[in-house]
């Protein structure tokens, strides 16, 4: 029962229609007794910093969930940031301080990976491709690496984002990530589709599953729809596959801590 005593947590994103944390979140809410509740918030890029901004005003409010395509631009909002935001430049998630301040996480990558050794997909020792540097993408990239992928291949068009993630990498993981504009699957034993490509169903393959090596798990991480157009090719080809919900269950426990959720 949502009563004046309720804490408020918001997700924000362009769209916002396909997210899942208010599906997980609030039934945890529920089974831990926590009078809080998590809704889902439409702001445009454009708005995003008067919204969280005004956001930052309301004194029941006590964190921000953020999704596509907010998580870089939410990292810069904030006054402090965790050493996993520096690296990554992204945020996907905003707590409030004593002081009323925004404190910036990001757990996608924790998540992602944590998800993907659950299934029993562990990717140290393997050499993956990553298709996307931003938000969610960056914060993959450095959980790989910190999990003990050997080589990592990121791609994005954008090449001056592109570099600069190489760049905050290296200096924690010196010479294990290559970047390219175009996918590089080559003898990959693990392809991550970390792109909104997939969120409707007449957008193109972020990579063609057809060329990817014989056993190799291909793993997306859009939520909704579950199964993407690149999951069911892959499936179709004999290829394990990974779905974008496991980033978010891996998640759940890091949020608990973070929030001090009992």
């Amino acid at each position: 029962m949502i009563s004046g005593a309720t804490r408020l947590y918001v997700v924000l994103g362009d769209p916002v229609t396909q997210v899942r944390s208010p599906g997980l979140l609030n039934p945890l809410f529920a089974r831990l007794d926590v009078d809080a509740v998590l809704v889902p918030v439409h702001a445009k890029p454009a708005d995003l910093a008067r919204v969280v901004g005004g956001l930052q005003a309301i004194g029941n409010l006590d964190g921000i969930f953020v999704t596509v395509p907010h998580k870089t631009a939410a990292a810069g909002l904030a006054a402090r940031r965790s050493p996993m935001v520096e690296i990554t430049g992204s945020a996907n998630a905003l707590r409030r301080e004593a002081d009323g301040s925004w404190y910036a996480e990001n757990f996608d990558g924790l998540g992602f990976v944590a998800g993907l050794v659950a299934a029993g997909h562990d990717p140290k020792g393997q050499r993956v491709a990553l298709v996307g540097a931003g938000g969610a993408g960056s914060a993959i990239a450095a959980a790989l690496l910190a999990a003990g992928a050997d080589r990592l291949a990121v791609c994005d068009p954008d090449t001056a984002k592109l570099h600069a993630l190489r760049d905050r990498l290296d200096a924690h993981w010196p010479g294990r990530t290559a970047t390219s504009a175009e996918p590089d699957t080559g003898g990959a034993g693990l392809v991550v589709n970390a792109t909104p490509l997939g969120l409707d169903p007449g957008d193109p393959l972020p990579f063609r599953p057809r060329l990817l090596p014989p056993g190799c798990v291909v793993a997306d991480i859009i939520m909704k729809p579950a199964e993407t157009r690149l999951l069911r090719e892959a499936a179709e080809l004999g290829h394990p596959v990974h779905y974008g919900m496991h980033m978010l269950d891996g998640q759940l426990d890091s949020y608990r801590a973070f929030f001090g959720w009992p």
